[in-house]
């Protein structure tokens, strides 16, 4: 495990935020929830933005588990602009994350906007053998099931461990960020995780708002960010690929400039917020729900339930372009 910084002195990390970085104008035509989210977004900037997150109460040091870039960018711009905290560390532990390929991507581009910021990044192990022996019995589960509470328990725990034995007062994940997982089961992982240890705090609170959302794309479309195409474990990728090859679409790819459906690289907020709107992941985990239930671990049996889903695709872009499926 290795600790990577730029800066010693946290005033001079929240120094180098700036709330302005990666802004635009939206079109006269955006969604009615964007245009307002951008106002009051406006409104906060022409303040000299200071976040209004509600840190919990005596806590100056925050260890942040951030699953990727994309995520962390709008909640390390919170925690950051909020004059009660004295710092924010980005905690990277994500086992889970397959193949190894996925996983040094992920990671490489998280550290860089954290060397970007000024932002302590802990490297945490690929402890990938152990979250295998974890996950026995639970390889068929559909996603936001068991296994998945047990992924998040996994890296809670070692981001409490680690926050114990550093001296942090709070622990937070960016999975709370994305509208893709079940918060309620994020946060309970967390408080589950936190409770191990006296003094620590989870810092549970609503991640998902409209300002935060359209911020967090803001950021990951002016960076450029890397779109990765499913959650990250190899059961995930198993999982939408399938669904994929039962529609008629293309595999997920690994890496390089091309994705399997869609932009390879966040480029524009409203688009890439669109493909985590609410009716796109409401779809998607029915339709896991009904694969599930119908097969089980019976591998035939969920092959024979994904033909049901032969044209029945998300919402398609007049260029013929499945939006939804490539934004985790």
């Amino acid at each position: 495990m290795t600790s990577d910084s730029t800066s010693s002195a946290a005033s001079t990390k929240l120094s180098k935020l700036s709330y302005s970085d990666g802004t635009k104008e939206l079109p006269s035509d955006a969604p009615h929830w964007a245009i307002k989210a951008s106002e009051r977004l406006k409104q906060r900037r022409s303040n000299g933005y200071v976040s209004s997150v509600d840190v919990p109460s005596e806590v100056k040091r925050v260890l942040l588990h951030s699953c990727c870039a994309p995520c962390s960018g709008a909640m390390v711009e919170e925690m950051c602009s909020s004059p009660q905290l004295d710092e924010v560390v980005v905690f990277f532990y994500n086992p889970n994350i397959h193949p190894r390929k996925e996983y040094e991507i992920r990671k490489t581009e998280n550290k860089r906007y954290c060397e970007q910021l000024g932002i302590d990044f802990v490297d945490c192990d690929y402890d990938a053998d152990n979250w295998y022996e974890r996950m026995k019995g639970m390889e068929f589960d559909p996603e936001r099931g068991r296994r998945c509470t047990e992924c998040f328990d996994m890296r809670m725990e070692r981001t409490a461990l680690y926050a114990h034995e550093n001296g942090f007062q709070a622990i937070a994940t960016t999975n709370a960020t994305s509208r893709w997982k079940d918060a309620n089961q994020v946060d309970s992982s967390g408080h589950r995780a936190a409770a191990r240890y006296e003094g620590l705090k989870y810092w549970h609170q609503d991640w998902q708002t409209d300002e935060m959302t359209l911020r967090k794309y803001e950021i990951s479309a002016s960076e450029k960010f890397y779109k990765q195409e499913y959650c990250g474990c190899s059961f995930s990728l198993r999982d939408s690929n399938d669904w994929r090859k039962a529609n008629g679409l293309s595999k997920i790819k690994i890496g390089g400039e091309e994705a399997g459906i869609g932009e390879r690289y966040f480029t524009d907020p409203l688009i890439d917020a669109a493909e985590e709107s609410q009716d796109v992941v409401d779809e998607f985990f029915a339709q896991a729900n009904e694969i599930a239930e119908a097969a089980g671990n019976d591998v035939a049996k969920r092959r024979e339930a994904l033909k049901v889903y032969k044209d029945r695709r998300k919402s398609e872009a007049t260029d013929g372009v499945v939006s939804g499926l490539n934004n985790w």
